[in-house]
């Protein structure tokens, strides 16, 4: 997402680690406040409307100050990826303490599951966006944004992160729990998670090409678009529709672990 280190950012780089040059940590943090926008644009995607941009935009530039006071420019890590780190994370955190799913989403989000799960047991099969819409009388667009919630609600209960990131430059993040799981709780989520590998084979070339590029490569949907020459609402759509198919493995198992 950035460009390579410059003379001139390194040369900032040791005006701030020498004596903190008020300069230069203004320069940097000017240099690097894209990387928050670009979070936030990410983070954003699968939260209600009601959640303000420049609410989480505020969490991640409390990220990045304090991922600039914390980075030790003599570790092999480059900064972008360091901050990267603390700017989700700050986040992350910020929506995890906030009642950021208002009452009446988690209660709109509860009666589809039990929807869902009357009409898969009466069908005797998995349901369609379509028929649940149907059903409940709402439009398809509201019902992929429920379960996108949804899913976003059970990621921020296990999406944790450590106080400091590995040195690699991987784009992984620690999932931690207060209390330290049992050998077998171990094998039941990584159990979890090679079944989702396979449930994502199940869905189409183009959901999986955009689960990929979202979740693994980290674009954001518009970077997609333009990739795979779709509008950003198209992607949406192809995202939100994959969730959908994916809804039983990534919600019922996960709240079960």
């Amino acid at each position: 997402m950035m460009q390579p280190t410059s003379k001139e950012e390194q040369k900032l780089w040791q005006r701030w680690a020498a004596d903190r040059d008020p300069r230069a940590g203004d320069l940097l943090i000017k240099r690097y406040t894209p990387l928050v926008s670009y979070h936030v644009q990410r983070i954003s995607t699968s939260l209600p409307k009601n959640v303000s941009r420049d609410e989480l935009t505020s969490l991640g530039m409390m990220g990045l100050f304090d991922a600039l006071n914390k980075f030790d420019i003599s570790r092999d890590l480059k900064f972008d990826t360091y901050a990267s780190f603390r700017v989700r994370g700050a986040i992350i955190d910020g929506l995890r303490k906030e009642d950021w799913l208002p009452r009446s989403a988690r209660e709109k989000s509860k009666k589809l599951e039990v929807q869902i799960e009357m009409m898969e047991q009466q069908l005797q099969r998995h349901v369609t966006p379509i028929e649940v819409a149907r059903e409940l009388g709402v439009s398809v667009e509201d019902v992929y944004q429920t379960v996108q919630e949804h899913f976003m609600s059970n990621i921020l209960s296990m999406d944790e992160h450590s106080s400091e990131p590995d040195d690699s430059e991987g784009k992984s993040f620690v999932i931690r729990d207060e209390q330290v799981r049992t050998p077998e709780q171990e094998i039941i989520r990584t159990e979890l998670f090679d079944d989702l590998v396979e449930n994502i084979k199940k869905l189409n070339d183009k959901e999986q090409q955009v689960l990929s590029l979202f979740y693994s490569e980290e674009l954001t949907l518009t970077e997609i678009g333009e990739m795979l020459h779709l509008s950003t609402s198209r992607i949406s759509q192809i995202h939100s529709k994959a969730l959908f198919k994916l809804r039983s493995l990534l919600v019922n198992e996960m709240e079960n672990v």
